[in-house]
């Protein structure tokens, strides 16, 4: 690497904000030995261009020797992000390789067909002869021979050990806050009926009580293994597969490299990694099977990849835990902090807290908080407005009392398969719609008009249900609790101002953020410390539905629903109906045969953005 190269390698004409500090500052931490650099930047720093910079220092195969490691690798764990670096000219030089399935066949006959499903895949001995033209082959060619290569890092993780992508000189990572939780979400192992095609061919034992769980279960997947081997030989005597006999290979062939990971990781007495084993309804039903510290997996699939390394994001909160959470040694990492240049005044945060959010008390709250949005909605009555709602079981009932109180032709929502494509709606409309988004907190720019306005309505903590979470819980581990819930609120609060020059309103509903700033404020940035201390109870309208529509028209009778959303008949009285109580939720508009507000681990594992890259090499 030759960090001095670092402002010749920066791709625009001319340097933004604290763009040339950053750059100086990053060329000094590696000319002084470190082999990794926390770049700690907040949101319109230009993390992109930094990123292409820092690559371009990256040694060349001109000035390197045969057996030495060249080039750069760029990844992030955003597929949106991976989009935005595609389409911009500055980053013309990246060349992005996506997942098999992202690509489709040309043979004739074909066109339909993803190249993982291709018959390259499904028949035995098949001689492909347009395959130097094949999409997917030509962009992992071109990939693989350019000096900068592009993928999400799912698809980075998986082609660890690849002849094609092998170890390069710089590995830049991009949004690198959720390194650690990425590489746990990738390491579990679902043992689902969903997820293992061989479900009914074996005897799922009981390791919810058991004090040996994990032992029991390590046994468990040596016999599973093995129904997977045989089921997979079966299916390669036969001379053509069916699409869904390629998908069953695949899944076969996956689970078993999971398992036999699993098994060896735990059997390896000198593995870092603790497993933790969750099974809810006992013998016979499902097991998730989970890594608490997954510093190994990192090592083979991203620390092994390169000589030195960038990480990029705006929310590594704490230098010290965050290298111990992925397996690094804080004293061997530098850490550059770029200031934030967005004026704290176009960034306000505003108290409008209407009680807590916990389950307990969320009946007596939801139903607060939806009249909080009859009144912002009045407040901004030419603006457009995003909710960040955290799950679909409170999107559901928030649009249940919006659509009650007769706003519903003002607001939108979305469900699982539908979420980008209302999304992209909802940008593109000229309407003043507010919007109800569930995990949207990430990976989202609102620039100008598109929001001007959003509100935070439960504290992002983590689920202690999970066995990893209650795990480090029992631990002691708050400080890691407290840090998680920050980084989603601070992620969250930069999606509605992009710019120096744009602004944006965030409203606070759900009191335990309150607790939350103040028990995380060690760990909180001094910019966003400072929207925090400057955080003021604004003067909102009187609750009027008819305001909140604006030039939308007089309220609609009950149960109207709104464009995407979800009303259903009741009263806006405030009080929760059985079914908000209970957490179901019946068939509505945009998502229809929904029956439950709980998605598995395996389901959002599943309808993951990343998932369809696994299998590729």
């Amino acid at each position: 690497m030759e960090p001095d190269r670092i402002f010749d390698a920066f791709p625009a004409p001319s340097y933004r904000g604290n763009q040339e500090q950053a750059l100086r500052d990053i060329r000094d931490a590696f000319a002084a030995g470190n082999d990794v650099v926390l770049v700690r930047a907040p949101t319109g720093s230009g993390k992109s261009l930094l990123a292409r910079a820092i690559a371009g220092c990256a040694a060349t195969v001109e000035e390197s020797r045969p057996r030495d490691a060249t080039g750069a690798y760029y990844t992030t764990p955003q597929v949106s992000q991976l989009d935005d670096v595609a389409s911009d000219d500055l980053l013309d030089d990246l060349k992005v390789i996506r997942g098999k399935s992202n690509y489709s066949c040309i043979l004739p006959g074909e066109h339909d067909t993803p190249v993982n499903r291709a018959p390259c895949v499904r028949q035995k001995g098949f001689d492909c002869t347009v395959r130097h033209r094949c999409p997917y082959f030509s962009d992992r060619a071109v990939a693989s021979s350019r000096d900068i290569a592009a993928m999400t890092l799912a698809y980075f993780m998986q082609t660890a050990g690849s002849d094609v992508f092998r170890k390069r000189d710089v590995v830049v990572v991009d949004e690198a806050h959720g390194l650690a939780e990425w590489a746990e979400m990738y390491a579990t192992i679902e043992i689902t009926p969903r997820r293992v095609p061989v479900w009914d061919d074996v005897s799922v034992p009981n390791v919810r009580d058991a004090d040996d769980s994990v032992e029991r279960t390590v046994r468990f997947a040596e016999a599973l293994s093995g129904v997977c081997e045989r089921e997979k030989d079966e299916l390669l005597t036969k001379s053509e597969l069916t699409p869904e006999e390629v998908a069953r290979r695949d899944r076969l062939q996956e689970l078993r490299g999971e398992l036999d990971w699993f098994v060896k990781d735990y059997r390896d007495p000198m593995s870092p990694t603790t497993w933790v084993v969750d099974q809810p309804d006992g013998e016979g039903e499902p097991i998730t099977v989970k890594p608490l510290n997954p510093e190994k997996y990192l090592h083979h699939t991203v620390w092994d990849r390169g000589n030195r390394f960038a990480l990029l994001s705006a929310t590594i909160l704490n230098k010290e835990a965050f290298c111990r959470q992925v397996g690094l040694q804080p004293e061997n990492v530098a850490l550059v902090d770029v200031g934030h240049t967005f004026p704290v005044e176009n960034r306000p945060l505003y108290d409008v807290t209407q009680g807590k959010m916990t389950f307990e008390h969320r009946d007596e709250t939801v139903p607060k908080i939806a009249r909080l949005l009859v009144r912002l909605m009045a407040k901004h009555p030419e603006q457009k407005g995003l909710v960040h709602c955290h799950s679909y079981g409170i999107q559901d009932r928030l649009a249940e009392h919006l659509a009650n109180f007769g706003v519903g032709a003002r607001v939108r929502a979305h469900d699982r398969e539908n979420r980008d494509a209302e999304l992209e709606a909802w940008k593109a409309s000229s309407e003043p719609e507010l919007f109800l988004s569930v995990k949207m907190e990430e990976a989202l720019d609102l620039k100008g008009e598109l929001c001007r306005w959003q509100v935070l309505c439960k504290a992002p903590y983590l689920n202690t249900s999970d066995s990893r979470v209650a795990r480090r819980l029992e631990e002691g581990q708050w400080a890691w609790y407290y840090r998680a819930a920050l980084r989603t609120v601070i992620q969250a609060c930069g999606r509605v101002v992009r710019a120096p020059d744009d602004y944006g309103d965030t409203y606070i509903a759900d009191s335990s953020l309150l607790d939350l700033f103040e028990r995380a404020a060690s760990d909180t940035p001094d910019w966003f410390a400072e929207q925090v201390e400057r955080m003021s109870t604004p003067a909102l309208p009187d609750f009027d539905p008819s305001a909140a529509l604006g030039d939308l028209g007089e309220p609609a009778g009950r149960g109207r629903r709104g464009r995407g959303s979800r009303g259903r008949s009741g009263t806006d009285s405030g009080s929760a109906t059985g079914a908000e109580r209970s957490g179901a939720t019946g068939a509505s508009s945009g998502r229809a045969g929904s029956s439950g507000t709980k998605e598995s681990a395996a389901e959002r594992r599943e309808n993951h953005p990343l998932s369809d890259v696994w299998g590729d090499r």
